[in-house]
C-alpha cells in the first residue's frame, strides 16, 4: 500500500494560500484526485471541496560530480470547504 501524503509543503506563497484555504501537500506519484480526497479528509477531519494537482517533470542537473537526474514529483492542491482550516499550517 503506498502512502498518499508524503508531506505538507510549506513556503511563503503556500502561507498566503492557505489564508484563503488552499493547502499544498506532497503527493505519491501515483495517487489520483479522490484517493487524495479521502486521504485529506479521513487524516485531518475536514471536508474537501475539490483538489488541483501538479506534476515535477524529470529534470538533468549539473552537479560537481557530472550530470544527476532530480526525481519527479507531486504536489496537490487542496480546497477545503468554507470555515475548515488544518492547524498544521497554523503554526506554533
Amino acid at each position: 500500500m503506498k502512502q498518499i501524503i508524503r508531506s505538507p509543503l510549506i513556503t511563503e506563497k503556500n502561507t498566503t494560500l492557505a489564508e484563503t484555504g488552499v493547502y499544498v501537500f506532497e503527493v505519491h506519484i501515483e495517487a489520483s484526485k479522490p484517493e487524495i480526497k479521502k486521504a485529506i479528509e479521513t487524516g485531518f477531519s475536514v471536508k474537501v471541496q475539490g483538489v488541483r494537482t501538479v506534476i515535477g517533470r524529470n529534470d538533468m542537473k549539473y552537479t560537481k560530480f557530472g550530470l544527476s537526474k532530480v526525481r519527479k514529483w507531486k504536489k496537490a492542491y487542496v480546497q477545503l470547504a468554507a470555515g475548515q482550516k488544518i492547524s498544521l499550517f497554523e503554526g506554533a
